[in-house]
């Protein structure tokens, strides 16, 4: 079920109403957030409920059993089921035909042609997401970090959340898990919040991202008719669609839980405001960039054996964070290529404090922020290409600039174009204000009549604006990692 359907307009509601009908009683609220969730989950395909499910029983089960036993060899082996389990359902349904096709090309690099074909196998919607949330669970119990559940129905509905089950964020267990053990009271300013937020998030994903996808799609789907400025703008405009599409999902998120009294974690902070790559994985998917340094970047050893020692451990870390992203080299060659700059930031981490004096001076935002910008553009390109073989095209063509065509002629029209960067522009100002002063905050103080008006002009955006038909995106792009 998607946030931006009439299947979601029809379901949400129905789900508010009697969640706070039964909020005073916890078991009657956590099975009706289980039961909803998997309805939600279920509509794209109700066989994957048993993955979720058998997921959750292994977890729980393992959690108990982590907790009681005192034996080192014991613990490590109740461990290895869960990242077995876990991992295991992960790699099979989402790296079996990758693992197949780089190893049928590594033959063919020595001559050999085997004949090996794929496997016919469906991703399921947000496997990386709940796998890498229900793992949290278990490596902190491991760790002494979290006591374990005894309640399986908080803990099967902390699992499915269906605000974020399928994109994230990906919550903690000792963030999110807590919050199912406690009733909440109808706050109607916390209820308002949630839904601007709601709406918000609409915006930035049926104005902005489904817009530009039109122009970024006709343009990286046929790669060899376009060159320079008609790649750069294609470039450009989707480092705008993703981070609306993606940002946008996690407001939707954020907001639905906030409607329903939950606290989800903050999942973006003006990324594209970033001075060095560095900051913008501060800024950026901040919950899978702090869950790869607790769970991955430290257990490596961190920073705590030396600088070379660090690098490597940095790099790993984005190497895998690009295969996380997609079964396929262009997403690994994209996660070498942060993991590359934010190793050579490391390394001259003192030669930039002299050179900026401090991370807010004017040259570090002349400098730091274009270059960062650009950078992060460049990595899109594999990040979108259809292929590393679509890859290489786009960048040989990027240089023809005498040959790109009108930006006209890429899939929208002057107006829609035009409404596109109005767009954008708007919502880079609104980020740049709520980075001062808090733009939510203001909008609370403002007068009723100021506040209805803003909140007219979101929806009328929406409703008017927004891309929909045969045009229109409709299914988020984190949907398919």
């Amino acid at each position: 079920m998607l946030f931006n359907s009439l299947d979601f307009a029809i379901f949400f509601p129905i789900v508010f109403v009697l969640y706070w009908i039964v909020s005073k009683n916890l078991t009657l609220r956590n099975g009706l957030l289980l039961v909803s969730s998997y309805v939600f989950y279920g509509w794209w395909d109700w066989r994957f409920l048993f993955l979720i499910a058998f997921s959750s029983i292994v977890d729980f089960i393992v959690g108990q059993k982590l907790y009681k036993e005192e034996n080192k060899t014991k613990r490590k082996r109740y461990l290895m089921v869960s990242l077995f389990v876990n991992l295991g359902l992960l790699v099979y349904f989402k790296y079996t035909n990758f693992f197949i096709e780089t190893f049928v090309d590594s033959f063919r690099l020595f001559g050999k042609e085997l004949e090996v074909s794929t496997l016919n196998i469906i991703l399921p919607v947000g496997i990386s997401f709940y796998t890498f949330q229900t793992l949290s669970y278990t490596i902190d119990i491991y760790r002494k970090q979290l006591e374990p559940t005894k309640d399986w129905l908080s803990f099967f509905a902390f699992v499915s959340f269906f605000p974020q089950l399928v994109a994230g964020p990906i919550e903690r267990a000792s963030h999110l898990l807590p919050q199912f053990y406690k009733t909440y009271k109808f706050d109607y300013n916390q209820v308002k919040s949630g839904l601007l937020l709601m709406a918000f998030g609409l915006f930035k994903k049926m104005v902005i991202a489904d817009r530009a996808a039109i122009l970024v799609n006709q343009v990286y789907n046929n790669p060899t008719d376009y060159h320079g400025y008609d790649i750069v703008l294609a470039t450009v405009l989707f480092a705008f669609q993703i981070y609306c599409d993606f940002s946008g999902y996690s407001d939707i998120a954020i907001g639905l839980g906030r409607t329903m009294g939950f606290d989800l974690m903050k999942n973006f902070d003006s990324p594209y405001f970033s001075k060095s790559i560095t900051e913008f994985w501060r800024r950026w998917h901040i919950s899978l960039s702090t869950w790869f340094r607790d769970y991955v970047y430290i257990p490596l050893g961190g920073s705590r054996n030396g600088k070379y020692r660090t690098y490597y451990n940095l790099f790993i870390v984005f190497l895998v964070s690009g295969l996380w992203h997609g079964a396929a080299m262009t997403f690994v060659i994209w996660g070498a290529i942060h993991g590359l700059i934010i190793v050579v930031e490391k390394a001259f981490t003192k030669q930039r404090r002299k050179l900026f004096k401090s991370k807010e001076s004017v040259l570090s935002y002349l400098i730091g922020l274009p270059i960062t910008f650009v950078i992060v553009c460049l990595a899109w390109v594999f990040f979108r290409a259809n292929s590393y073989k679509d890859s290489k095209i786009i960048f040989e063509n990027l240089f023809q600039i005498h040959k790109s065509n009108s930006m006209f002629e890429l899939g929208l029209v002057k107006s829609e174009l035009s409404l596109l960067l109005i767009m954008i522009f708007g919502l880079l100002s609104f980020e740049l204000v709520h980075r001062r002063f808090s733009a939510t905050f203001l909008l609370s103080k403002a007068p009723l009549p100021i506040r209805w008006v803003f909140y007219l002009i979101v929806v009328f955006c929406i409703m008017i604006f927004g891309i929909y038909g045969e045009g229109a995106m409709k299914e988020f792009i984190y949907f398919q990692f």
